[in-house]
């Protein structure tokens, strides 16, 4: 999978320009999801020297990112135009409903279910099955 990940407030707390303490276990989630062949993007505001820094930071503690702030390696980037990028999931703090642990996002990663499912499985208590798939040939039960 292709996982986009903020910098500020996502891997570390905000402190920009600084670099805030590491937010518990985002870069030891960050290696295992490498380890696990996921491709990661670091997609941040930085530029210039406070990108450097970052990835700097990063890079000390394990982590090579498949590209920054592009959808791969050597994409070329439009100057300073703020652009989108193409990505699985994005890991950001700033997501509705704010940021889950580190430990939650990757089991949400592994299990593939969505932050809605993971927050009704967390209230209910109770582990939510994928629905199946009709085959294309099957009737539903309003079309009987």
């Amino acid at each position: 999978m292709l996982i986009a990940i903020d910098f500020d407030g996502t891997i570390v707390e905000h402190r920009y320009p600084q670099i805030g303490k590491e937010r518990p276990f985002a870069t030891e989630t960050i290696r295992r999801l490498i380890a696990d062949r996921h491709r990661i993007i670091l997609w941040t505001l930085r530029k210039g020297r406070l990108l450097d820094e970052a990835v700097e930071w990063c890079r000390e503690r394990g982590i090579e990112f498949y590209a920054i702030n592009s959808s791969y390696p050597g994409e070329e980037i439009d100057g300073d135009t703020c652009r989108k990028i193409k990505y699985d999931i994005v890991i950001d703090d700033r997501n509705i409903g704010g940021l889950p642990d580190w430990g939650d996002i990757y089991n949400m990663i592994q299990r593939r279910i969505t932050y809605q499912q993971y927050l009704i499985e967390n209230i209910t208590g109770t582990t939510l099955q994928k629905p199946s798939k009709k085959r294309w040939w099957q009737l539903s039960d309003k079309e009987k």
